[in-house]
């Protein structure tokens, strides 16, 4: 069984893919900008021993963080607009995103991905791509 360490490292390298692949296409930008989200909250939950549900609710884990450390809820605005893009949007057949859409969802996966990396520790670091 994999120690605490590397199942956090394993999130921040899925959450880091998922970010390089926001460059893919715009429809799979917004829907990589929620799953990198989604990984990096699941990286910290994770860290701090916290259990969390399957179901892609930004939200929600935000909302589990914010009961270990509140200024997670300072999230919540910016999690709120990805979380459709995870399953809702992403099998919408008219939903195509122009790039200010998909170049907002990046913005907001990236202001997640740089809060949730200042309150890990530097050792989860290590070996990332």
């Amino acid at each position: 069984m994999k120690n605490r360490l590397d199942l956090v490292r394993g999130w921040l390298r899925k959450a880091e893919s998922d970010r390089i692949a926001l460059n893919a296409s715009l429809d799979a930008s917004c829907f990589h900008a929620q799953q990198a989200a989604e990984k990096y909250l699941k990286a910290f939950l994770t860290h701090a021993g916290q259990d969390f549900p399957p179901p892609h609710n930004l939200s929600k884990l935000v909302e589990l963080a914010a009961g270990l450390d509140s200024t997670f809820r300072s999230l919540l605005s910016i999690v709120e607009p990805l979380t459709p893009y995870a399953v809702q949007l992403r099998y919408d057949h008219e939903f195509w995103p122009g790039r200010e859409v998909a170049e907002e969802a990046k913005s907001l996966a990236e202001k997640v991905r740089d809060f949730i990396l200042k309150k890990l520790p530097q050792e989860f670091f290590e070996k990332l791509p």
